[in-house]
């Protein structure tokens, strides 16, 4: 064996070598001929050569490009991240640079390119730079994006880009370089439209839709003008438009393009021998870009389109942020009232009611309070309405009459000596039909111990007037009890009087706005002008209702000298602020107590 290490015979690197020149002619060959304009950059970002198509692209001789600074030629230092990135490529610190820039042609168009920047190796001379005419593909994108943020029965921006140029125009950037930093939307709903689509078909719903976009936006194109831009119109979907008004100058601006898109709708529109007429409802917004959210500002706008519609359509609104206060309490209360209930967080206020012949309180009206945790005491007014929507009345209205019939039976035990006084409690129709009322009534009083006689239910005369079926049976049952029912407000509703004869009510309580009326006497300044003809039916009523064996009551008593006129003309009892507010039970204790209840004294 020979000691000598074998190594590569001299033939074997002549092979080598003429691969590698063979190589190289291959690769010079390919880089000259190829379609995709390309260039060798050296590591000082200067073209050491450059193919006949990078010469072609930029309308020079591939020869003349050499030694020119490669970025100036396809525009790499216009942007701080792009120099940046393509720095790091040449100094070998990055892989890759791939970044679309818009260049012009020797022609005088303009194309859209992708650059493209590798190293040609690890340890190599440069990197090869690579442009591709992307234009095709651009416009390709351009058209199917075009197609997926229009709505093509209109043509006009579709849901989404609206949310994009709404999301846009509330970005800080783009309010805070200048402009009026306010926007503005009117968001619009065609009145009746599904009609005609359901009458006439969906292709004459369809034209309806593209010639009421025409109108519009020739309306946003006569606001913008006398300004830098027009608003954008935009179909949500279904019959819904909006026009954004960036850069807004503030709530006149925004109601005279509602008006205008108002007007521009009232000619009918003649559509393939179909002439219709429609009209719209608009919700008008206007306010600073600042702090507002596109989701916050499209709840406003369909909060003000809804009242738009609930104000008698075929107008605009504005936004108010009051009548939204209020509209988001009612929400509020709605979602609590059940929970309230089982919190306990009612409680029940009584107001006496007043013999007007002794002046002697003979019974007290149970007046419900919510105390809310956020909103504070409440009357009725504000939750009994929502209540019975939502069916919680119910199981407020079990409550109400138990706790009313508990503290009236207590008094009575605390007050032995002196005749016992009523109770009277409120029920609303819906208790009448969603609950049986009547059984409900019969366990309350067996549960508490209070006489049927000492129960007085009050229901509205719209309520009562003209009932039948289970209400009337309802009623009746009660009276059979020994129950007393008592139409509350009466004089307001129907005032079919002679349907009290065949009614099993005992009682009735006239409504205030009669008592307010009455001519004073002694009361030189009334605060409301006197009308004689309400004390004629006064009157009349009160002999009425005496003759058919019922007592009546005065709601909203409020001077001696009305206290003074109704005893003169025959009413049983008075209530209202002349003898007392509604109070705690406690206060109902003390006047108890006092055996004796003269008019006027609070």
């Amino acid at each position: 064996m020979s000691g000598t290490s074998e190594g590569p015979t001299p033939t074997a690197d002549l092979d080598r070598s003429a691969v590698t020149d063979s190589d190289h002619t291959i690769y010079h060959r390919v880089f000259a001929a190829a379609p995709l304009a390309m260039a060798v950059v050296d590591r000082e970002g200067l073209v050491g050569s450059a193919n006949a198509a990078f010469g072609e692209l930029l309308g020079t001789e591939p020869e003349a490009l050499t030694g020119r600074i490669a970025a100036d030629l396809v525009d790499l230092s216009s942007d701080a991240r792009t120099w940046h990135a393509y720095r790091e490529v040449l100094s070998g610190r990055q892989a890759r640079l791939r970044c679309t820039r818009r260049m012009k042609r020797p022609t005088g168009h303009s194309v859209w390119v992708q650059v493209t920047v590798v190293p040609l190796s690890d340890s190599g001379p440069g990197v090869l730079l690579s442009v591709a005419d992307i234009s095709a593909r651009r416009e390709l994108q351009a058209r199917l994006r075009h197609l997926q943020m229009h709505d093509p029965v209109t043509r006009l921006p579709n849901r989404t880009l609206f949310f994009e140029r709404l999301t846009a125009a509330l970005e800080p950037e783009s309010y805070e370089m200048g402009g009026t930093g306010r926007i503005g939307l009117c968001y619009l709903d065609l009145d009746g439209f599904k009609a005609v689509n359901d009458t006439l078909g969906h292709r004459v719903g369809d034209r309806l839709l593209a010639a009421v976009a025409e109108r519009l936006t020739r309306v946003a194109e006569e606001a913008g003008y006398a300004r830098a831009g027009a608003p954008l119109v935009a179909r949500l979907g279904g019959d819904e438009f909006a026009l954004l008004v960036e850069d807004s100058t503030g709530t006149e601006q925004l109601a005279d393009l509602a008006e205008s898109a108002l007007r521009a709708l009232e000619c009918p529109f003649d559509l393939a021998g179909q002439r219709l007429s429609l009209t719209a409802s608009i919700g008008v917004v206007e306010r600073q870009a600042a702090g507002t959210t596109a989701t916050g500002l499209m709840q406003a706008a369909d909060t003000t389109l809804y009242w738009a519609k609930a104000d008698g359509k075929a107008r605009w609104t504005l936004f108010d942020p009051e009548r939204n206060a209020h509209r988001m309490t009612r929400q509020a209360l709605s979602s609590t009232l059940r929970p309230a209930i089982e919190r306990g967080e009612f409680a029940l206020e009584y107001q006496p009611l007043v013999g007007l012949e002794d002046g002697r309180l003979s019974g007290v009206e149970a007046l419900v309070r919510w105390h809310h945790p956020q909103f504070g005491t409440l009357t009725p007014n504000r939750f009994i309405t929502l209540a019975e929507e939502d069916g919680s009345i119910v199981q407020l209205g079990r409550w109400v009459l138990a706790t009313a019939c508990r503290q009236t039976r207590r008094w009575q035990l605390e007050h032995p000596a002196g005749p016992p006084i009523f109770v009277s409690v409120n029920v609303a129709v819906r208790q009448v039909w969603d609950s049986d009322l009547v059984a409900d009534v019969a366990e309350t009083l067996a549960e508490t111990g209070l006489a049927p006689h000492l129960l007085q239910l009050e229901l509205t005369e719209s309520a009562v007037m003209g009932s039948a079926g289970r209400p009337l049976q309802a009623l009746q049952a009660l009276s059979d009890m020994g129950v007393r029912i008592a139409i509350d407000d009466f004089g307001t509703g129907y005032s079919n009087l002679a349907y009290l004869s065949r009614l099993p009510v005992s009682a009735l309580k006239l409504d205030g706005s009669f008592v307010r009326g009455f001519q004073y006497e002694g009361d030189k300044t009334p605060a409301i002008t006197p009308n004689p003809a309400d004390e004629v039916v006064v009157e009349a009523m009160i002999q009425l209702a005496h003759r058919l064996g019922l007592t009546v009551t005065a709601e909203c008593v409020e001077t001696s000298a009305q206290a003074t006129r109704l005893r003169r003309i025959g009413c049983d009892t008075g209530q209202g602020w002349l003898y007392s507010r509604p109070v705690p039970p406690d206060r109902i204790s003390e006047l108890l107590g006092e055996r004796a209840y003269a008019a006027g004294k609070p």
